[in-house]
């Protein structure tokens, strides 16, 4: 699939620079406005006007509403006021809203003073909402029925209304704005009699959300329940605007994006990496450098002060590495399971006691399996095939002790700095690999030279 649009890509480019318009148009005219949408990014800005005007109106406006905020700036700056006005027209509500938040303040005042009242009623209800709650993230353009109206009379509703609405399949039942119950469109056309009163058929046991709730948990409910849209309600239960499925997507990518980034050690940015620029890049990843680089100093502390454990036993320092980078790793494994369930709702704080017991018997297991691991490859490698003298049956058992004591205190760590991250109601993707790789590191540490004390009196 991605190399078949690469090759229409290529061509319509290729048409472009030959002024087949005509040609053009017709293919446009078959393609999915998504994929109109990808294809301005390759646009040079000169050429993104003149592509826009070629496209189909009825296809034109989605186009625009897929495209990224630079091509929709380059062309808004271009438009004749006739076009603008046009182009908002056929714009939804949420769409709107979204175009006016990224664009920049003398552009915000030009769609503005083209929008309809309506329109600009619509998106300041819209923008006045926390950002990234479901307020922010809805649509007001919805089909609402009254429950005395029949069949018939909600069928005929929807067909006049229907035009200007960006969903009209799940339809919402109303009375004075307060939300009575649900429809759909399946249950009006299989309705027997025509004068069946919507009352009659709705479904009452709704599931909606506040405008204040969080876009994440939005999202989460589309997974769980597989709904096509989910009605928003203020504080007063009256129904205010939908989400949709297509939004719920987008937030999900989007919370993804973030988590990743998060557990990555970097901040999460708001742009593609094509469109940061080094100077953003720098200012995401920094911070989170700065502070590793300064915890590891502690790690540097601890070898510090056991110099004479180490220049007694010189055997000790060749498996420094192994012992903290297997202490790193299996407290990764442990932090990006709990995330991940934590994300999915899977997981509370409740659930510590039993999230602990759980990850102490796996550490168990991966620790008696690596030591047993790590003492015959140390014995029979370095010490018989490599022939280090130094290598005694004490070092190794300190290293593989050491290695099996840190696999639990790392997958521990790992296990309840994420849940723990949720109490304090911060992002548990913090609680990642960078930052669980530095307490780790100096946990697998102390671990190995108070086993290098006790055994080896050094």
């Amino acid at each position: 699939m991605t190399e078949r649009f690469e090759i229409v890509e290529k061509t319509i480019l290729s048409m472009l620079e030959s002024k087949k318009y005509l040609a053009l148009r017709d293919v446009l005219s078959t393609m999915n406005p998504v994929d109109i949408a990808e294809i301005f990014v390759e646009l040079e800005p000169r050429q993104i006007p003149l592509l826009f005007r070629l496209l189909p109106k009825e296809i034109a406006a989605e186009a625009f509403s897929e495209m990224e905020s630079d091509a929709q700036e380059v062309l808004i700056q271009g438009f004749s006021d006739n076009e603008l006005k046009s182009l908002l027209d056929e714009l939804y509500a949420d769409d709107a809203a979204e175009l006016v938040e990224e664009m920049p303040a003398s552009v915000v005042k030009r769609i503005l003073r083209h929008a309809t009242p309506e329109m600009r009623r619509d998106i300041n209800q819209i923008l006045r909402y926390p950002e990234n709650s479901a307020g922010s993230l809805m649509t007001t353009e919805y089909v609402t029925l009254r429950p005395q109206m029949t069949v018939e009379e909600s069928i005929l509703r929807i067909r006049r209304q229907g035009v200007d609405k960006e969903t009209i399949y799940t339809c919402y039942v109303t009375q004075g704005r307060k939300l009575l119950g649900i429809v759909t469109v399946k249950d009006l056309l299989l309705c027997d009699d025509d004068e069946t009163k919507v009352a009659d058929i709705m479904l009452t046991n709704i599931i909606s959300v506040n405008t204040h709730t969080d876009q994440e948990e939005v999202a989460k409910m589309f997974a769980k329940y597989n709904f096509l849209a989910l009605p928003v309600v203020d504080m007063e239960s009256r129904m205010v605007g939908i989400v949709t499925f297509d939004d719920a997507m987008d937030v999900l990518e989007e919370e993804t994006t973030e988590d990743i980034e998060l557990m990555g050690g970097m901040l999460p940015s708001e742009k593609t990496y094509l469109k940061s620029s080094v100077w953003e890049l720098f200012k995401n990843r920094i911070p989170w450098l700065l502070l590793l680089m300064i915890s590891a100093t502690f790690t540097g502390m601890i070898i510090t002060s056991f110099e004479g454990a180490l220049a007694a036993q010189a055997a000790l320092t060749a498996y420094i590495p192994m012992l903290m980078g297997t202490g790193g790793n299996s407290g990764s494994q442990s932090s990006v399971t709990i995330i991940r369930a934590l994300s999915l709702g899977e997981l509370d704080w409740d659930d510590l006691p039993r999230v602990i017991w759980k990850e102490i018997r796996t550490a168990v297991l991966c620790g008696v399996v690596l030591a047993v691991v790590c003492f015959g490859k140390i014995w029979l490698i370095d010490r018989m095939l490599l022939g280090n003298t130094q290598i005694t049956l004490m070092v190794d058992a300190v290293v593989c002790l050491a290695l099996a004591v840190t696999v639990l205190a790392a997958k521990l760590v790992g296990a309840a700095l994420p849940i723990g991250a949720k109490l304090l109601r911060l992002d548990p993707a913090v609680m990642a690999s960078p930052f669980i790789t530095s307490i780790v590191d100096a946990l697998s540490l102390l671990v190995y030279f108070l086993f290098a004390h006790m055994l080896l009196g050094v």
